[in-house]
């Protein structure tokens, strides 16, 4: 089953993940949510749409290293609320 862990948490965990261009995209209600702060960050990607962020903090914060779109793209509806990560969060599959 994917997890994603930073600085010894356990960010996600689940075996309904989806993977889009090598990434694990992780369902919303997989996150445990005390790690995650809402960013002002946005980015437009042409075909899924415009990605929103989240810093992960856990005594130490790791600005933006999450990303979901909360509205999709028609081609990217699967992925639709679903969170991937960067910043040195390790994806173990």
């Amino acid at each position: 089953m994917p997890k994603a862990i930073w600085n010894g948490a356990l960010l996600a965990e689940s075996d309904e993940c989806v993977v889009v261009e090598g990434n694990q995209y992780f369902p919303p209600d997989s996150i445990n949510k005390q790690y995650f702060k809402e960013s002002t960050t946005h980015t437009t990607c042409y075909w899924k749409g415009e990605a929103s962020y989240y810093t992960i903090l856990d005594g130490k914060e790791n600005k933006d290293a999450a990303w979901y779109y909360p509205s999709t793209k028609e081609k990217a509806k699967p992925i639709e609320g679903y969170l991937a990560f960067r910043g040195g969060v390790r994806v173990e599959v």
